[in-house]
């Protein structure tokens, strides 16, 4: 079973995807959930982020492994929405699920990102923590499984892109060859 991680930094629009991406493949017959990784963050790192604290890999590694495991338990193709900052982390979650896992990197400019923050309602996110999100982030690499996609579009054009590459992987799993036993 594939699963897909919509993944950046605060604010680029994670959640809004990857629930819209959810909708569009249950909508074409597929068997798929969202999960909402910031749901998944301890009381903690949650106090932390709303005191404007970034957080270290010693707060993440285990909110990433309860990540992973909601992943790895889903009887459904799982569409999260995580930030995955950095490569070590997406090898986490792979590690955890023990599934091939394609990610879809939303990405704009700082200045679109901190707009979206500015406008934000009721997140524990503050504007101060961008700076240290955007450090920590390496965007995928080339021979990391996955996409991404420029969201100063529209949401719609966003979820097309992704869907995109859902289909892909989708239909190049139909069509792999199996080898045959004598």
């Amino acid at each position: 079973m594939k699963h897909f991680v919509v993944m950046g930094v605060s604010s680029c629009g994670k959640s809004t995807i990857a629930r819209a991406l959810t909708e569009r493949l249950a909508v074409s017959g597929q068997n798929a959930t969202m999960i909402e990784a910031d749901d998944l963050h301890g009381a903690a790192n949650i106090d932390k982020m709303k005191r404007g604290e970034a957080l270290t890999d010693k707060d993440r590694y285990p909110w990433l492994l309860r990540v992973g495991q909601a992943i790895k338990a889903s009887n459904a193709t799982a569409v999260v929405s995580c930030s995955a900052l950095r490569r070590d982390y997406r090898q986490c979650l792979i590690d955890q699920t023990e599934a091939r896992i394609g990610f879809i990197h939303l990405h704009a400019d700082r200045d679109v990102i901190l707009k979206r923050m500015a406008d934000r309602q009721g997140h524990f996110m503050p504007l101060s923590l961008l700076q240290s999100q955007l450090q920590t982030l390496e965007p995928l690499a080339a021979d990391e499984f996955g996409i991404t996609v420029d969201i100063s579009q529209s949401i719609d054009a966003v979820v097309n892109d992704a869907l995109v590459f859902v289909q892909k992987v989708a239909i190049e799993e139909s069509f792999s060859i199996k080898p045959t036993h004598s």
